[in-house]
């Protein structure tokens, strides 16, 4: 591993040749953006990153890295993933649906979602994750809500289909299930759509936001774990991401919180009264009813995630030496769980699994830009089998020089012998 001053140095370097908030930020550098864990098993951890992904199995002790060859995303980059109690790893790409049934080593496109649907992004239902719901935004197709119940396997779509509509989010709300959220536009007009009844029928509320400047990009970003009738969402407009919130299930909406900044994700609390969103540079915590505080840590490409009563925060190893954190007091202090340089080689995966015949090959020009060891690769958990016994020499045959026919036979098989226990006996001793 390089020493950390060298890392800085370099960094200090990058981040020089760019200037205002988004390259203090960014610079092109390796990242993390989103994390999530596996439902019913707090010790598995999924972090999505500019890079691929990073995965631990052991509550953080240990980290591995998952290249985007391996992924199968292409130029893609999902903004969130989902860990499905059973281990399924899935994740919209903005193109396709992503799937991992083997703990991240092997990856594969879902067929029901072909070349002309663009899947933009993924919700589950919060206590039974085999229902899941998607939705697409290719130009020029029909676009809608569709829905699984059997984790992903098999897909239909809801009543909500139909040309000239792009949909860009989904949530489900843990106060009633049956209640879905999506938005997106349609015909220049910012569309926010709501679900009783799991997707059968689908009421559609337009918002012109008339007090905005060339508003766009509406987006449902969270669901009131208590109220099913009050849903978040966010728009932009002339450079600023306003945060807004209903409370009449999607019919108007009210400003909460202005940034200047791009937003990245949020949570609430378990009773809905706290709000925390990540921004690409930024953390903020409030009250649902707003005015929202920038707090100390994290910065740069900030993400949030809670369970329980536990924060996990997204943040930039180059500003605070730190890419991903827990808090047990809402955010006001932060555990590190790991850094970027403290990646300790690619995941350990079998043999002829996409990860490991494509990503140890990669790993070493990854370790350099992250300042981890680039040596570390991976570790065979059973050695490989044993080559095959020699086959015995061919017999001698008769009449030869000085051969007699009953004695060599006998000598061949007695030779042959004696070179398999040797043979067996240098095998033994390695």
């Amino acid at each position: 591993m390089q020493p950390r001053s060298a890392v800085s140095w370099r960094v200090v370097t990058l981040l020089a040749l760019g200037s205002g908030t988004a390259a203090h930020a960014h610079a092109g550098l390796p990242e993390t953006s989103n994390v999530t864990l596996r439902r019913g098993h707090p010790e598995d951890l999924f972090v999505g990153a500019t890079f691929g992904a990073v995965i631990s199995r052991d509550s953080g002790q240990t980290w591995r890295w998952i290249c985007p060859e391996a992924l199968g995303t292409g130029g893609w980059n999902p903004t969130s993933y989902l860990w499905r109690e059973p281990g399924d790893i899935m994740a919209a790409t903005g193109n396709a649906i992503v799937r991992s049934s083997d703990g991240g080593c092997s990856w594969s496109t879902h067929p029901y979602f072909t070349k002309n649907m663009w899947v933009s992004a993924l919700a589950a239902h919060p206590t039974d994750d085999r229902i899941l719901y998607a939705v697409t935004s290719k130009d020029s197709v029909l676009n809608g809500v569709y829905r699984s119940r059997d984790g992903g396997e098999t897909w239909e779509p809801t009543s909500l289909l139909r040309t000239g509509l792009k949909l860009y989010a989904v949530r489900v709300s843990p106060a009633d299930p049956r209640r879905i959220y999506a938005s997106g536009e349609g015909n220049g007009q910012l569309l926010l759509f709501r679900s009783d009844d799991e997707g059968a029928t689908w009421q559609e509320f337009s918002h012109a936001l008339p007090e905005l400047l060339r508003p766009y990009d509406l987006a449902v970003t969270a669901a009131d774990p208590v109220l099913a009738d009050t849903v978040w969402a966010r728009v932009s407009a002339q450079g600023y991401t306003h945060l807004m919130r209903s409370d009449d299930g999607g019919r108007t909406l009210t400003q909460v919180h202005v940034l200047e900044d791009t937003f990245v994700n949020m949570d609430l609390s378990a009773d809905g009264s706290t709000v925390w969103v990540g921004t690409i540079t930024s953390f903020f915590r409030g009250p649902r009813t707003g005015p929202l505080s920038k707090l100390g840590l994290p910065t740069g490409n900030a993400c949030v995630l809670r369970q329980g009563e536990t924060l996990y925060g997204c943040g930039s190893t180059w500003l605070h030496d730190w890419a991903l954190a827990r808090s047990n007091d809402q955010g006001t202090t932060w555990e590190p769980l790991f850094t970027l340089y403290g990646i300790q080689g690619p995941q350990q995966c079998p043999r002829g699994t996409p990860v490991r015949d494509v990503c140890p090959a990669r790993w070493p020009q990854v370790a350099e830009q992250l300042g981890a060891d680039p040596s570390l690769g991976p570790v065979d958990e059973e050695p490989p089998p044993e080559p095959p016994p020699e086959p015995p020499p061919p017999p001698a045959k008769a009449g030869g020089c000085g051969a007699a026919p009953g004695n060599a036979a006998s000598a061949l098989v007695l030779l042959s012998t004696l070179l398999s226990r040797r043979h067996g006996r240098r095998r033994l001793n390695r």
